[in-house]
């Protein structure tokens, strides 16, 4: 379970004296023990697992804003890697087009690039596949020229 992860590294990070790794998970296990009590109920892996996106994603628009040579910009690049290194690794373009070999006469006739995109996410979403939008995008494109 990721959270049982979570606090397995962080407890192994305090050993080492890894103080940025130690902060970001003690920080990422907040964020998901707010996010369950505000539910009152214990997350599932896949919220616990956007809860942890959701951090990567402000610390990437962090980096976006942060001027070149700016002190803070190694540690949050070490964040996004801790973070990153507990989600299951995205899929492909080229995995995301194997996947939905079984759905390409659906996604061919589809309306349009967005009804395609649409078949092609619930399908991936049902499988349980970590994807992101933009690569389903492009292998729906791929899968749609002729």
């Amino acid at each position: 379970m990721l959270v049982e992860e979570i606090k397995k590294r962080a407890a192994a990070a305090v050993k080492q004296g890894d103080t940025v790794t130690r902060d970001v998970l003690r920080l990422a296990l907040g964020e998901i023990q707010t996010a369950e009590a505000r539910k009152n109920a214990p997350l599932s892996e896949e919220d616990a697992g956007a809860a942890l996106r959701k951090l990567i994603k402000s610390n990437e628009e962090t980096l976006g804003a942060l001027p070149p040579g700016d002190d803070r910009v190694a540690p949050l690049k070490r964040e996004v890697e801790v973070l990153s290194s507990l989600l299951p690794a995205k899929m492909t373009v080229a995995q995301i087009v194997e996947a939905l070999a079984d759905q390409a006469d659906a996604i061919k006739a589809a309306g349009n690039d967005g009804q395609a995109t649409g078949i092609a996410m619930k399908h991936l979403k049902a499988s349980g596949a970590s994807v992101s939008g933009a690569e389903v995008t492009a292998a729906v494109k791929q899968l749609r020229s002729p």
